[in-house]
């Protein structure tokens, strides 16, 4: 049914209480829509549940005790909370206690673990960081950060750099696999991470958290929040500073060659404000800062193969991002709109020796509107309208339009059949138009704990500016004739819990088919829409709660990723990923986090690619966390990290950090 406004989303609406899955959780709480840009504030997950440790029908009380499972409510599926029970979308659901639990200081930590993801850092905090969706490239996921489009227009794929995002401020993540265009427009091939920050509520509260470690690490976080009359509030601020973080192998460097260490420093301001101006109309303001600094060691092309450089680069990045919205519930509830106004800005200054300063800038202004209609107690009619303006304006200056609409029927049919249609038009003025859909059922049965769930969607990828406008002559030149790289994408799967949902497993299909792809022609002179690929796999996990202290996951992708031209695999996607969670709390006080991370061998490039494909051995990586509380107030932790000290690249030519130990401790007033 539409959701209302604002108030917990806490799904803690006891099975017995209504009729539906959906009315049980959705029907007596003012829910938040995606569009809002204040997204799903409160979404509660027991502290005990790790990142995707377990599914969220399957926490609260222990097996065979009176309490009744609460149920995780999703945003990014359908635009609109839903019940994740109700959905046929593969969606993985990270909070900020599940965060804290594993005591995770970036994002690349907490993706690193999420299944149908390969995540790939070139080097230390801070460096390039991708993610690989069920083996799509880096550039085939949408992020959003409170609704904002996050990719960069000014990076050459337009993808979004990871590396760069810190938690402190986040709720919760949503990362949702699979084709999604058919709402989220271009770059949805692979799926979409929306990423939520924390909304204030209630009296002032103050927190703040230190942690020191290895590789010169420094960390520190303060925020306030909370809620005055009809104004809520909430800022953070948060330093991260890694000093000696060792990246380029020695087997890399010159007889006498020093190697050089990363050194980073990431300074992040946000705020997210809201003001109720009457019972039915509120306005809503989030605004985020980010600067990096970041030295590293780059490459000497002056020999073949390139060594690393024996004088470090430097690179500085600013980043704006903001977004206001005005929200309005008419017609007794069922008409639910918000109006909102994003921007985003890029800029990084790079730095190497005996090479001038390069400069790259992007920004994006987005107007969109969403308007959720009520058609029936179980069928809503979801619309939206977008525009949106790309541009670069250093070292060329280039731009582009999309205009966009958008429509889904999410329904329900009798107690067990749950679907959700959509379609999207865009009109690109560079490459015309392009209309992409989804087709999602899931069929549910709450008296035996069986899901059965499957989707059809299609998707696409717009050329970038670059592509398009950003000549290297006299080698290589842009092609103004892209058109869109285009997929469809099928997946199926069942989930089936077991002894009253103590134990809860599952497996999910997937299938990817990519035509148009963007890569060089057969002249190696400039971009043409002549790639092909195919991928497909399984995700699988069990997991088991015996207790309420105690929580147990594991998780394995399987993921089959090929050139369909070439007939080889795609760089960077191994084929088996396994991760075991455990998350155990002997005491009150006391939490203890474990997370184990198996990689197999993958298809990659030496660091310079002159030798374009070798086999890159896999790697196992053993996390281990603690927090204890002092008071209600104080709080001390520590963690180490890669406690097998294994040594590994990924990718190759890049060294990950070996073992690590940090502590700290933090407050909350």
């Amino acid at each position: 049914m539409l959701v209302r406004r604002y108030a917990s989303l806490t799904a803690r609406l006891p099975a017995s209480e209504a009729t539906t899955p959906r009315a049980r959780v959705c029907a007596s709480q003012e829910l938040e829509p995606m569009s809002t840009g204040l997204g799903a504030r409160r979404v509660l997950v027991s502290a005990l549940i790790l990142s995707n440790v377990l599914p969220a029908w399957a926490a609260g009380g222990a097996p065979g005790g009176d309490a009744e499972p609460l149920q995780l409510v999703v945003v990014s599926a359908t635009r609109i909370p839903t019940p994740q029970l109700d959905l046929a979308s593969s969606v993985t659901v990270v909070t900020a206690e599940d965060m804290a639990a594993q005591q995770q200081r970036t994002i690349a930590d907490v993706l690193r673990n999420i299944p149908g993801l390969n995540l790939v850092q070139q080097g230390g905090p801070g460096s390039v960081t991708s993610v690989f969706m069920r083996g799509t490239n880096s550039n085939h996921t949408k992020v959003l950060i409170d609704g904002i489009d996050v990719s960069d227009p000014s990076n050459a794929n337009a993808a979004f750099d990871f590396g760069q995002l810190l938690p402190q401020d986040i709720e919760r993540i949503e990362v949702l696999r699979g084709p999604q265009s058919g709402l989220y427009g271009s770059d949805a091939i692979g799926g979409v991470i929306n990423v939520i920050t924390r909304s204030g509520s209630g009296p002032m509260k103050l927190a703040a958290s230190i942690e020191g470690g290895s590789f010169d690490s420094f960390n520190q976080t303060a925020g306030l929040s909370g809620s005055q009359d009809a104004f809520r509030y909430s800022a953070n601020v948060a330093h991260l500073h890694s000093g000696a973080t060792p990246v380029t192998p020695p087997d890399l460097l010159g007889p006498g060659e020093p190697r050089h260490d990363d050194y980073y420093d990431n300074f992040t301001v946000s705020t997210k404000l809201g003001l109720d101006v009457a019972p039915s109309f509120d306005l809503g303001l989030v605004a985020r800062y980010t600067s990096t600094h970041l030295h590293y060691t780059g490459e000497d092309f002056s020999t073949f193969p390139a060594l690393p450089a024996a004088q470090q680069s430097e690179s500085n990045t600013d980043e704006y991002y903001g977004r206001a919205t005005a929200h309005l519930v008419s017609l007794a509830g069922a008409l639910d709109q918000t109006l909102g106004v994003a921007f985003m800005r890029n800029q990084t200054a790079t730095l190497q020796p005996q090479t001038p300063e390069g400069l790259n800038t992007g920004e994006r202004v987005k107007v969109d509107w969403q308007g959720a209609v009520r058609l029936a107690a179980a069928e809503t009619l979801l619309l939206g309208l977008e525009d949106a303006r790309d541009e670069i304006s250093q070292p060329l200056s280039a731009s582009t339009r999309i205009d966009s609409g958008y429509a889904e029927l999410q329904s329900q049919l009798g107690e067990h059949w749950f679907s959700a249609l959509n379609a999207r038009y865009d009109d690109n003025d560079r490459f015309g138009s392009k209309v992409t859909y989804r087709v999602a059922p899931a069929w549910v049965s709450q008296a035996s704990g069986t899901k059965l769930k499957a989707s059809v969607g299609s998707g696409f990828k717009a050329p970038t500016l670059s592509e398009l406008f950003q000549d290297f002559a006299p080698f290589f030149f842009a092609n103004p004739n892209l058109k869109p790289e285009n997929s469809v994408g099928y997946d199926a799967g069942i989930e089936q819990g077991l002894a009253g949902n103590a134990w809860r497993l599952g497996a999910t299909w997937f299938h990817n088919r990519i035509r148009d792809l963007i890569t060089t022609d057969v002249t190696g002179t400039t971009w043409a829409n002549v790639g092909r690929a195919t991928t497909y796999g399984v995700e699988s996990f069990i997991a088991w709660q015996p207790a309420r202290q105690l929580v147990l996951r594991v998780d394995h992708t399987y993921t089959e990723a090929s050139d369909d031209l070439a007939h080889q695999e795609l760089l960077r996607r191994p084929k088996h990923k396994g991760t075991l969670n455990v998350s155990w709390r002997p005491r009150e006080a006391l939490l203890l986090d474990l997370s184990v991370l198996s990689v197999s061998t993958w298809v990659d490039g030496n660091r310079d690619f002159s030798i374009p494909r070798l086999d890159a051995p896999g790697y196992t990586t053993v996390n281990l966390a603690a927090a204890f509380d002092l008071t209600r107030t104080f709080t001390v932790f520590g963690r180490l990290d890669n406690l097998l000290d294994r040594r590994y690249e990924n990718p190759v030519g890049f060294l990950q950090p070996g073992l690590g130990a940090f502590a700290g401790f933090r407050a909350k007033l």
